[in-house]
């Protein structure tokens, strides 16, 4: 009797690759998620960004960068290096 093989799961085309650097916070917090749900780095960061309507608020989430870019600035077009805003007399 044949044994019936079991379907292949689906998998995601990841088609971009780039490199990224992260925060120990933030690579600590990418392994939790890898290690409670199983997926890759690649895989956790593409359900992260790609649903992130689906779970952020817009308005916290705005908020979020706004604090961000006042404490370590934003990068320069064309460049990575960061420019602070400059604060505002008075």
């Amino acid at each position: 009797m044949p044994t019936k093989r079991l379907p292949l799961p689906k998998r995601l085309p990841l088609p971009k690759r780039m490199s990224v650097a992260l925060t120990e916070e933030a690579y600590d917090r990418l392994r939790e998620l890898n290690s409670g749900y199983g997926l890759s780095n690649n895989y956790l960061l593409t359900v992260l960004l790609s649903r992130l309507d689906d779970y952020a608020d817009p308005d916290r989430l705005a908020r979020v960068f706004d604090d961000f870019i006042a404490d370590y600035g934003a990068p320069l077009p064309g460049g990575m290096g960061a420019h602070k805003p400059e604060e505002p007399d008075g």
